[in-house]
């Protein structure tokens, strides 16, 4: 998806779509399909598509944005309470992959080639670990931060 096709995908999840989302941006339709469709040398500001994004409740111009750049949107996880269990599970979760990664690469190298079928595998597997690094991250950053605040330290911080 395009910088384009994720505004207008972003403006018709909006309820009422692209009327309702003039509404709310105070600018009539007219000057949003000109910025939209970057007519008469308009273009949509960024402060204006985070605006789209926020009132949709959606991240195709986040994912747009990261393509073009190269790269892959993660929406971290929202939770209000991070305890050492779930952060215990994520890592979990992160270890199990990098073992299924270590197993189809043993058997993708076991005759010397890796085909087609097995990097698209291998990517897949790749994509998962970042994904599933980024989520550890975050909560762990959450879990450290709520202990700090409950404490005054954050964890393995045993003062001076």
């Amino acid at each position: 998806m395009n910088l384009r096709q994720a505004y207008i995908a972003t403006i018709r999840a909006f309820p009422g779509s692209w009327d309702t989302m003039c509404t709310a941006l105070g600018m009539t339709r007219d000057a949003l399909e000109n910025r939209v469709y970057e007519r008469r040398g308009q273009d949509l500001t960024q402060q204006t598509a985070l605006q789209m994004q926020i009132f949709s409740n959606t991240t195709f111009i986040a994912e747009a944005f990261a393509a073009e750049s190269g790269g892959t949107f993660l929406k971290l996880p929202c939770v209000e309470h991070v305890g050492d269990e779930l952060v215990a599970a994520k890592f979990q979760e992160l270890v199990e992959e990098i073992g299924a990664l270590s197993a189809k690469f043993r058997l993708a190298v076991k005759d010397g080639f890796i085909n087609k079928k097995e990097e698209e595998s291998l990517d897949s597997i790749v994509d998962d670990i970042h994904r599933t690094t980024s989520e550890f991250q975050a909560l762990s950053k959450k879990y450290n931060g709520l202990h700090r605040h409950v404490t005054g330290q954050g964890r393995g911080q045993h003062g001076s």
